[in-house]
């Protein structure tokens, strides 16, 4: 079992973080939501939380 465990905790993680997507442009979806937060929330308010 926890074989199973392992490979999907790694295919969760290129999924997220190293799998180019096209339709973002090319980058990681965790990128993209990275950016995409950086954007629409104000670092003032980011900062105090």
């Amino acid at each position: 079992m926890a074989d199973v465990e392992h490979a999907t905790i790694d295919y969760v993680d290129w999924f997220n973080h190293r799998r180019l997507h096209g339709e973002l442009g090319m980058i990681p979806p965790a990128e993209f939501e990275a950016a995409y937060y950086h954007h629409v929330v104000p670092d003032s308010l980011a900062a105090s939380q």
